[in-house]
């Protein structure tokens, strides 16, 4: 299969570079699967589609502010992306994570870099995806995620434009943030988009019409963004991130079907667990489970613990397109082209795109 099959023209205008002034106040295009029929809403119209008996999945991973902003000893500036946690360096006694670097070229191994005053890193390791391991020396009683909260900015995507001192700063600290997410789980690179609509107000009168919520974690990487490789879809490599799902969560899953409980996944990260989950295991690890998703959803595939989706508006030729291509019709491969043909009427329709716009609703 082509990944040329996965490509749209997206407009620019229509790629979301800030928020709906509320976040229920988002639009929701609701796609009835049986009927092909679209429906024009709110998100925070999405109660009217939840049945009291459904199982809500959610990623209640936390975004890291983990754009770190520094200077070189020569007085050069050094932008340092945070990615994940490398344990620390018994020599330096030292912090370390693994980090992308900009200007990389003028930081080799053994350069430094830091906020006088607030800390010092050095570089000492990189990999083969130009990722650097960097081992940050911090005042006692301070870790590099603390640092992170208060001196960083959150990660957000490349197509969302700000500066480096930007008046939104702070609203983005908020805004590219799920409701829900679990202070201690600040363990995404990006947020899981599509929960970024719900408010808590929403969530608690979808809870009183009688539907639960069950929280997993994600550890949404810089891989999300990586676009399919040029050729067969079936070449492409997958990127891949770690998750946990407790084990209330999996109980519900494997319940859910002979309770005629319908279940519903609030976003691909969620998707991505779920079914990951379901592939490897037919038990109930009462500690909770947890593993690397390597799973690459795309048609013909069907899928195993999910019934209903929650999900933004994605790149062309990107794995999470793919992703919503098979959910559209699983076990086949028409799902291609209708959804095209959605998005085609949400450009038309003048929805916004991409990690601060509009959502779907796919029933």
């Amino acid at each position: 299969m082509d990944t040329a099959l996965f490509d749209y023209e997206l407009p620019k205008e229509r790629i979301a570079q800030q928020p709906a002034g509320e976040r229920d106040a988002s639009r929701l295009l609701v796609v009835h699967r049986a009927e092909r029929r679209l429906e024009h809403r709110r998100f925070k119209d999405v109660i009217d589609y939840i049945r009291p008996t459904d199982l809500i999945f959610r990623n209640a991973a936390r975004v890291l502010p983990a754009r770190l902003f520094a200077q070189r000893p020569t007085g050069g500036r050094v932008e340092c992306l945070l990615l994940r946690p490398d344990g620390g360096d018994a020599s330096t006694g030292s912090e370390c994570w693994w980090c992308l670097l900009r200007p990389g070229r003028k930081l080799p191994i053994g350069s430094s870099f830091g906020i006088e005053g607030v800390f010092r890193a050095e570089v000492l390791d990189k990999n083969e995806n130009a990722e650097y391991r960097v081992g940050f020396a911090l005042p006692k009683g301070m870790s590099v995620a603390r640092l992170a909260e208060d001196q960083g900015k959150m990660p957000l995507p490349p197509y969302i434009e700000r500066e480096r001192d930007d008046e939104r700063d702070s609203a983005d600290k908020d805004r590219y943030q799920t409701v829900y997410a679990s202070r201690e789980r600040a363990v995404a690179a990006a947020a899981p988009t599509a929960g970024l609509h719900f408010t808590d107000e929403l969530t608690q009168a979808i809870e009183s019409k009688g539907a639960t919520f069950h929280d997993l974690v994600l550890h949404v990487g810089m891989g999300t963004f990586k676009p399919l490789d040029e050729g067969r879809v079936e070449d492409h490599e997958i990127h891949r991130e770690l998750y946990e799902v407790p084990a209330t969560a999996q109980q519900a899953l494997r319940e859910g079907p002979s309770q005629n409980r319908r279940r519903i996944c609030v976003g691909t990260t969620s998707v991505r667990s779920v079914e990951d989950y379901l592939s490897k295991t037919d038990r109930i690890h009462e500690n909770g489970y947890i593993d690397e998703a390597g799973l690459f959803i795309y048609p013909p595939s069907s899928f195993m613990g999910v019934d209903a989706l929650i999900t933004n508006f994605h790149m062309p030729k990107s794995t999470l397109l793919c992703l919503v291509s098979a959910f559209l019709s699983p076990g086949k491969t028409d799902g291609i082209d209708w959804l095209k043909s959605i998005y085609a009427e949400a450009i038309e329709q003048e929805y916004h795109f991409l990690s601060y716009g509009d959502a779907m609703l796919i029933l």
